[in-house]
């Protein structure tokens, strides 16, 4: 008996082809909040879409775009329940007005910095949490990237205390603007990412909040204000997601949805690392430029995140007053998580003044 070894090689040849075609069978499009490459675009999303192929060897593959170009920047979730896209990404901030729920997840003035608060998430319960909420709205939620502090402002006024936030134009959104709003009677407006920079430079607002340094660095704030003031007390840290649609996510085979679901949390570990990164490189170059660095007095932060864990408690118990327990539910466990780490971290070692 002789082996048709070409026949054989041929056969093989039509095989591997047939795997390879079936392989590539999910493609998902995916928009952001904010432009094609922004830190956050490049850090979160694209990072997302490479570690994808890399560990489903591109069974599935992750289409990044833009904000604007499928769907308005602001209505990301909003694009992916209405079908118009398979996938989005965004931050829980922009549904803040919707469902106050999310400024838990969005982080808030006083809340947990991202050392604590990614181990919430990933290790004490905070994603499910997130998980049960989106699965209320018919989303699959994968948490893709959980940032590093922000500045607080880039300003054309400078900003020393609770009297210089009165009257304030301020571009922000979320918790901060309802905390800036009721607390210490500032204005604040919400534009899309895009707009901010034109909107300080012509001095529409009197300050803007965006990002962390290396994500303010690139949109040139420090060039359009004369002042930057730090610490990021209003946005301790940020969490941003993929959602999906739960029958799309529905549909994989189990082996893909672990693989995607391990790649969002190698994406989320990986840029979160390389923000500290480039966020001590980003405030080498701020602190020498034109503009000057205002560091807040220890008291005045305190003040504002006094504020702002005022005001997430009461707005809790409002939710529950009016029969919404769930948020009430939740911020009880993420400050008891919060007090647990306060109370048992002070072994690690942390380096700075």
């Amino acid at each position: 008996m002789f082996l048709d070894l070409k026949g054989l090689a041929f056969a093989g040849a039509v095989a591997l082809a047939a795997t390879a075609a079936q392989a590539q069978d999910v493609t998902w499009r995916v928009p952001t909040s904010v432009p094609e490459g922004s830190p956050f675009y490049v850090n979160f999303l694209e990072r997302f879409a490479d570690n994808v192929d890399r560990l489903t060897d591109g069974a599935v593959e992750i289409q990044p775009f833009g904000a604007g170009i499928l769907v308005p920047a602001l209505q990301v979730y909003d694009g992916v329940k209405d079908g118009i896209v398979e996938a989005g990404h965004s931050t829980p901030s922009y549904l803040v007005n919707q469902n106050p729920v999310n400024a838990i997840f969005a982080g808030f003035p006083g809340g947990m910095g991202p050392e604590a608060y990614s181990t919430w998430i990933f290790e004490g319960g905070g994603r499910e949490k997130l998980s049960e909420l989106r699965a209320e709205e018919g989303l699959k939620s994968l948490v893709v990237g959980i940032g590093s502090s922000e500045i607080m402002a880039h300003a054309n006024k400078p900003i020393k205390s609770a009297a210089d936030l009165k009257g304030l134009k301020y571009r922000t959104s979320g918790p901060w603007a309802e905390v800036m709003r009721d607390y210490f009677g500032a204005v604040p407006t919400v534009v899309p990412p895009g707009e901010i920079y034109t909107l300080l430079e012509r001095k529409g607002v009197d300050a803007i909040e965006w990002g962390p340094p290396s994500g303010n660095l690139p949109e040139g704030f420090h060039e359009a204000a004369p002042y930057i003031v730090v610490p990021g007390v209003h946005q301790p840290t940020f969490l941003w997601e993929v959602v999906v649609k739960q029958e799309t996510w529905d549909a994989l085979d189990d082996a893909l949805k672990a693989k995607i679901e391990a790649a969002s949390e190698l994406t989320t570990m990986q840029s979160l690392i390389h923000f500290y990164d480039q966020d001590m490189k980003a405030m080498e170059t701020l602190r020498s430029s034109k503009a000057e660095v205002i560091e807040l007095e220890p008291a005045f932060q305190q003040e504002l995140s006094d504020a702002g864990r005022d005001w997430i408690r009461k707005t809790a118990e409002a939710q529950k007053a009016d029969g919404k327990p769930l948020m009430a539910e939740i911020l009880d466990e993420y400050f008891a998580y919060e007090n647990r780490w306060a109370e048992q971290s002070g072994y690690l070692i942390r380096n700075g003044n």
